[in-house]
This record gives C-alpha cells, sequence and structure tokens, in this order.
C-alpha cells in the first residue's frame, strides 16, 4: 500500500488518499490521471490491468486500487 500511496502522492500531493473515495466520481481524477495511474502500477506492481477493470469504481479510492493491484497479483 505504501508504494500505490507514493504514486497517487506523487499524481496529485494536495489530495488525502487516506480519506477519500470518490476519486473519480468527484473529478479528482481525470482520464489522464488514469492512465498515468494505470501505467505507473503497471510498472510498479508488475501487474497487467485489463481495459475491463478500468471503472470509477476501482479507482475512486485507494482503498479501491490496492485491492484491485492484489485481485490482479493473485490471478497472474
Amino acid at each position: 500500500m505504501e508504494e500505490l500511496m507514493e504514486i497517487l502522492e506523487d499524481l496529485h500531493p494536495d489530495v488525502d488518499f487516506e480519506t477519500e473515495e470518490a476519486l473519480v466520481d468527484d473529478g479528482i481524477l481525470d482520464s489522464f490521471d488514469i492512465v498515468t495511474l494505470v501505467t505507473e502500477i503497471t510498472d510498479t506492481f508488475d501487474i497487467t490491468i485489463p481495459a475491463g477493470e478500468i471503472v470509477p469504481a476501482n479507482f475512486n479510492s485507494a482503498k479501491a486500487l490496492h485491492a484491485m493491484i492484489l485481485r490482479l497479483s493473485d490471478e497472474e
């Protein structure tokens, strides 16, 4: 989770990712941010994020992102 938090904080240092639960829904993360996150997560965690996983529910919070990373790590 620490590596994920670093990625998120580098992207938006002004956001409290520990408590925010509507990153996409509230427009905090835009489509460019999502593309950047997918790339960073793929490289950092050595996983593949299928297009079907790129949905707001998986990107609305650090906790949701972390759960997706763990789930995809288990599948590989």
